[in-house]
């Protein structure tokens, strides 16, 4: 992987971790992100207006996908022509099909490529966006270096898009899959809040936390580790233990004190949680209040996750929409 898109929040301590943090905080505010409802929400609308004129639909490929792609580039300033060829890397880097490095190195490469492309492109044409915001760190103050402006751009389209996508599939699936808790949302019992932090907990939509490394000799758990150790830190494992959670296995968004930590915890956690959170709320919402009838076509058992370690993602999710209520 070129080198370059490594310099992100995410691989960083303070004071470096401090300094981009604070350049992203204030377009992820819980106030700014509200600002974005109604593009969400025109977004949504035209897909599901799509959908309504089919007698089937995949939600994961039709709705969730291009949702929560659209936002976050529009958050960016990315070219509409040049969204489906991200979606593609991206896509390709979450694979874990054999002969997959490969092609995981050739996307990363033109992800390097694509990134280099568009801030040149917005130094000459700067936008109202959060990447022209970052050129003008970078060129005008000096607060972002040449890898750390790339790197970043690369960090919030990868995890704004991808994770995002996960959490609206899952949402729905469990939804579908669970009347009861189906005919409570839909009383008003249950609220699309509790159903967002449960989906996020019951199917991390992030499973993995970045690589670290021990800075000395420690135990976890029964295991010693000695220092320069790369240890991978599970979410989901987290997200699903019985120590406590009771029944982890179980979908209860009437569970209490759902504290989970599928957008991390302390100095790393999501910038971009309160934008995941509002989509998943005006997608569900939406959907459900278009086609009240929309049933599962598949039996939730049969249904098939993308064979990723890193990603918690539906490969398909194909529903019968149902009457459409205009």
């Amino acid at each position: 992987m070129p080198t370059e898109l490594d310099a992100h929040l995410l691989n960083t301590d303070p004071p470096d971790h401090t300094r981009l943090r604070c350049l992203v905080n204030s377009t992820f505010t819980p106030r700014r992100t509200e600002l974005l409802r109604d593009d969400i929400q025109e977004i949504t609308d035209r897909l599901l207006d799509q959908i309504s004129a089919r007698r089937r639909a995949d939600i994961v490929a039709d709705f969730a996908m291009p949702l929560s792609m659209e936002v976050i580039c529009r958050l960016l300033g990315v070219p509409q022509e040049k969204r489906f060829d991200f979606r593609a890397w991206t896509n390709t880097l979450l694979s874990a099909a054999a002969g997959a490095v490969p092609q995981s190195r050739e996307a990363m490469r033109h992800m390097y490529r694509f990134l280099g492309a568009l801030i040149d492109g917005k130094r000459e044409i700067p936008g109202d966006d959060l990447l022209s915001a970052l050129i003008l760190a970078h060129d005008a103050e000096g607060r972002l270096a040449a890898d750390e402006l790339v790197a970043m751009a690369f960090l919030l389209l990868f995890g704004g898009y991808h994770n995002t996508a996960s959490l609206i599939a899952t949402s729905v699936m469990a939804l579908l899959s669970h009347p009861t808790h189906m005919s409570d949302f839909r009383s008003g019992d249950l609220t699309v809040h509790a159903i967002t932090e449960e989906a996020l907990r019951w199917n991390s939509p992030a499973m993995l936390a970045v690589r670290r490394f021990t800075t000395q000799h420690v135990h976890i758990g029964d295991m010693p580790t000695v220092t320069g150790d790369r240890i991978w830190l599970s979410w989901a494992a987290a997200n699903r233990d019985a120590e406590r959670f009771e029944r982890p296995e179980v979908f209860d968004p009437h569970r209490g004190n759902n504290s989970h930590l599928a957008f991390g915890h302390g100095l790393h956690y999501c910038p971009g949680a309160s934008l995941a959170r509002l989509e998943n709320s005006v997608a569900v919402v939406s959907l459900m209040s278009w086609f009240p009838e929309m049933s599962l076509i598949d039996h939730p058992d049969r249904l098939r996750w993308v064979a990723s370690p890193r990603s918690r993602c539906l490969r398909e999710l194909r529903v019968s929409p149902g009457l459409f209520q205009g």
